[in-house]
């Protein structure tokens, strides 16, 4: 009777975690593609001859790393001041959130200014991207079109174009003959854009790459892609708006923390160096359940409207209903209001909402959340030209928040001439000219004080 052979024990490189078959995924490390066949010799690398002698790092040339300007403005901001050459930018977002159109503009942009540009499109036609350049004006003699999905042709017109930028719409699309696996999976993609940015570097071109997003909102494929890239910038916006904000996520040539707002029309996609009046509503008189707040994105400040609708349940359990605002943070706020406010709504349904699809993850934005339910709940408008900004406590304390000086600011060249903020705020500057403002402590303290603020 024959033996059964023994199967071959394989091993995570990372962590050791052994299978009896080799899997895309480590059980105990989820790293992929680190398991290898137990045994096998490792190879070690012998030092060689470096290509180029070290050199002090006072006496490396900064020019060759100097930022390009894109044209759009806003994406300059959240670039640091441009595309750098050999720069390598990993734009992520959800489909149809206007990836490719940016993408798009700034290479008929850079065309425009007599650079050659290649743009090589995985998932439309030629014909198809010439048509939304049409409509969005992103027509140029020297910019290059490209359908492909293979990595060697991608690689061969890079050579024979010799582009200053290049795009790739997407890297997810585009596959290697040399690796087994359908496209997007996860060897594909680390082998797809290992290959275009030594390609980038090597020729010292800026590239961009557009790569999808999971379920979740994370950067399809290996984590180690993110690593790989100079920038990783990330398209957020709600679907039935207009208003993209774009941020970066990691930026080697600049700050993390600037965040730039653009409108996606049917023209095209168009940067919004003053975005504030997007997020308020024009009327007469004030209305109950509203109230008005500076939140900080990045180094911006915007102002934003808040808005609440408190009704009596006609269920057995209250609904809490958000958009563009956290579901939790809601609740925390309406607890809070109800133990140390005296603002029972525990028997109401709460609904609360921002203005023009902004979305408010801030902390500050708690207290402007907390007056405009209070205002529907007592049915009373806060004073016309109001603004609030402070995070609210379990203890029904408002604390401090950072930039007020810069949010103050913002709120008096729109026009607001009231301003509610925690208490110790103005330490760190006086008000600007021509708004009022009043300090609080307590949760409550700011409901009485905002709701009977007299002229």
């Amino acid at each position: 009777m024959a033996t059964k052979s023994k199967a071959p024990t394989y091993r995570c490189t990372e962590c050791g975690w052994g299978a009896v078959k080799w899997v895309g995924r480590c059980g105990e490390c989820q790293a992929w593609g680190t398991l290898s066949e137990a045994g096998q010799t490792a190879v070690r690398t012998s030092a060689a001859a470096p290509s180029r002698p070290a050199v002090p790092i006072a006496q490396v040339d900064a020019t060759l790393a100097q930022a390009g300007s894109t044209g759009v403005g806003e994406f300059d901001r959240v670039l640091g001041g441009g595309l750098v050459p050999g720069g390598v930018v990993l734009m992520a977002g959800e489909p149809g959130i206007g990836k490719s159109t940016l993408a798009l503009d700034v290479a008929a942009r850079a065309a425009r200014e007599g650079r050659r540009v290649l743009y090589v499109s995985g998932e439309e036609s030629a014909a198809q991207v010439r048509l939304r350049g049409a409509r969005i004006g992103a027509l140029a003699d020297t910019l290059y079109l490209a359908a492909e999905t293979d990595l060697s042709a991608v690689l061969g017109h890079l050579q024979r174009t010799e582009p200053a930028l290049v795009v790739v719409d997407s890297v997810q699309t585009i596959a290697s003959a040399e690796v087994d696996g359908a496209p997007g999976n996860v060897g594909q993609v680390r082998e797809v854009a290992s290959a275009l940015i030594q390609a980038a570097k090597a020729a010292n071109i800026a590239a961009i790459l557009i790569g999808h997003v999971t379920k979740d909102g994370a950067i399809a494929g290996p984590r180690v892609l993110e690593h790989l890239v100079d920038v990783v910038v990330q398209f957020e916006g709600e679907r039935h708006s207009r208003l993209r904000l774009v941020r970066a996520v990691k930026n080697r040539f600049g700050p993390t923390d600037e965040v730039g707002c653009f409108d996606l029309g049917d023209a095209g996609i168009v940067g919004l160096p003053d975005p504030s009046g997007l997020f308020l509503t024009s009327r007469d008189r004030p209305v109950p359940g509203t109230c008005v707040t500076v939140t900080l994105e990045g180094r911006r400040p915007l102002v934003t409207e808040v808005q609440a609708l408190v009704t009596e349940s006609s269920g057995g359990s209250p609904r809490r209903t958000t958009s563009g605002l956290d579901s939790s943070r809601l609740a925390m706020v309406l607890a809070v209001l109800t133990r140390r406010a005296g603002v029972t709504v525990s028997a109401h349904d709460c609904y609360a909402s921002t203005v023009g699809g902004v979305r408010l993850a801030e902390p500050s934005a708690d207290l402007a959340l907390a007056l405009a339910v209070a205002g529907a709940h007592r049915d009373a408008p806060l004073p016309q030209g109001l603004v609030a900004v402070g995070e609210v406590g379990l203890a029904g304390d408002i604390r401090p928040v950072t930039g007020l000086p810069r949010r103050l600011s913002e709120a008096a060249r729109i026009g607001f001439t009231r301003a509610v903020v925690p208490a110790g705020s103005l330490t760190e500057g006086p008000p600007p000219a021509g708004v009022r403002v009043r300090e609080v402590s307590t949760l409550q303290d700011a409901v009485e004080l905002a709701l009977g603020w007299q002229a």
